[in-house]
C-alpha cells in the first residue's frame, strides 16, 4: 500500500488595516493640517487685533473663494500625478469675456454662461494636447498659461471695464443673511460635497488613485486614464471660468491681468493640504484646511503689520516643509516595509524543514 505524504499548504492572511481606526483616522497629515489651522485661529484670535471682527471673516472668505474653488479640480488632477498651471489665466481669460460681452449689451447671466464655457474649452484644449496628443501636462500647461493671459491681454490691452449690473455685483458681494459670510460659499459648499462624494465614495475616485498610483496598472484593471484625466482638465476649466466669473465681479474689474499669480496659491495649499505632488494620495478636506490656513495666516500677518515680502517667505518655508515632510515619511515607511520583509524572510528560512 502506497502511504501519500498529506498536501501542505501556505495560507496567507491579511489584517485589513495596520493600525486601529482612531489612528488612521487621526494621526495623518489632513488631521495635522486641521489641526494647525486650529492653532493659528486660536493665536490669532488672543494676540492679533481686530481678527475676530466679523469683516475680517468677510473678506478672508471672499479672497480665498476663488482658490477654494480651483482647488477642488485641482486636488483631483494632483492625484493623478498631473498639474495644470493654467488656472489663473483661464480666470484672466473669463473675467476679459465677462466685461467684453456685458458692454457688447449681452444679459449678464447669458454672458456669464458663455465666459464659462470659454473656460471649458479652455480645459478641453489642455486635456485634448495632455492625453491625445500624449504632451506632459506640466509643458502643455506652461504653454497655455501663456497662450491664454496673452489672448486676454490681447482683447483688452491695458484698459478695464469696471461697469457691471449692479444687482449681479451685490450678489457677488453679499453675506449670507445674519452672518459674515459670503455667499459665494454656498455654491462652493455645494461643490465641494460632489467633489468629495465624488472623489472618495465612487469608482472614478478610487480610479483616480489608482491612475496615481501606476497608471499601466490602472489601465491594465480596465481605467480609461487618457479619458480620465481628459475630463479633469474639462472640469477644472469649467470651475476656472466660474472663479473667474465672480473674480470680475467681486471687484467690479475685468482685466487681461485679473489672478495673475493664483495658481501658485492654488498649488501651495493642495500640497499643504496633504495631497501627494507625486500622484495616488489626498484628501479633499486636507485641501480645504490647508487654503484655509494659508488665507487665515496671511491674513492674521497682514492686520499685525507683517510686509507682503515676509508673508511670502513663510507661506514658502510651509510649503517647502509640507513636500520634505511627505517625502521623508514614505522614506520611513519605505525602510519600514524593507525591514518588515527581511524579518519574514528570515522568519521563513528559518522555518522551512531540512
Amino acid at each position: 500500500m502506497t502511504t501519500t505524504a498529506p498536501e501542505t499548504r501556505t495560507v496567507r492572511t491579511y489584517r485589513a488595516h495596520a493600525h486601529p481606526a482612531w489612528r488612521r483616522i487621526l494621526l495623518t497629515r489632513e488631521m495635522a493640517v486641521i489641526a494647525l489651522l486650529v492653532v493659528v485661529i486660536a493665536v490669532a484670535l488672543a494676540v492679533v487685533p481686530n481678527f475676530d471682527s466679523p469683516l475680517t471673516v468677510t473678506y478672508l472668505l471672499r479672497d480665498l473663494a476663488p482658490i477654494l474653488l480651483i482647488a477642488l479640480p485641482m486636488t483631483l488632477i494632483i492625484i493623478t500625478e498631473e498639474i495644470d498651471l493654467s488656472v489663473a489665466s483661464i480666470v484672466g481669460l473669463t473675467s476679459v469675456m465677462t466685461g467684453i460681452l456685458t458692454q457688447a449689451g449681452w444679459d449678464f447671466p447669458v454672458a456669464a454662461v458663455a465666459a464659462i464655457l470659454v473656460g471649458t474649452v479652455a480645459g478641453v484644449i489642455n486635456g485634448f494636447l495632455v492625453t491625445v496628443v500624449g504632451l506632459p501636462s506640466l509643458a502643455v500647461t506652461i504653454g497655455t498659461l501663456a497662450l491664454f493671459r496673452g489672448i486676454a491681454v490681447g482683447l483688452l490691452g491695458t484698459t478695464a471695464i469696471t461697469d457691471f449690473p449692479e444687482f449681479w455685483s451685490d450678489l457677488a458681494k453679499d453675506n449670507i443673511p445674519g452672518t459674515p459670510i459670503p455667499g459665494i460659499m454656498i455654491p462652493f459648499v455645494v461643490l465641494a460635497i460632489v467633489f468629495a462624494v465624488l472623489l472618495h465614495f465612487t469608482p472614478f475616485g478610487r480610479s483616480l488613485y489608482a491612475i496615481g498610483l501606476n497608471k499601466e496598472a490602472a489601465a491594465f484593471s480596465g481605467v480609461d486614464v487618457g479619458r480620465t484625466k481628459f475630463l479633469l482638465f474639462v472640469l477644472s476649466g469649467t470651475v476656472s471660468g466660474f472663479a473667474g466669473v465672480y473674480f470680475t465681479l467681486l471687484y467690479s474689474n475685468a482685466r487681461g491681468d485679473n489672478a495673475t499669480g493664483l495658481e501658485l496659491s492654488v498649488i501651495a495649499a493642495v500640497l499643504l493640504g496633504g495631497v501627494s505632488i507625486f500622484g495616488g494620495r489626498g484628501a479633499l478636506h486636507g485641501v480645504i484646511a490647508g487654503v484655509l490656513l494659508i488665507g487665515t495666516l496671511g491674513s492674521a500677518l497682514r492686520l499685525a503689520g507683517v510686509t507682503s515680502d515676509i508673508i511670502n517667505v513663510i507661506t514658502g518655508v510651509l510649503l517647502v516643509l509640507s513636500v520634505v515632510s511627505a517625502s521623508f515619511l514614505a522614506w520611513l515607511r519605505s525602510r519600514r516595509i524593507s525591514a518588515i520583509g527581511r524579518k519574514k524572510g528570515r522568519t521563513s528560512s528559518a522555518a522551512e524543514p531540512i
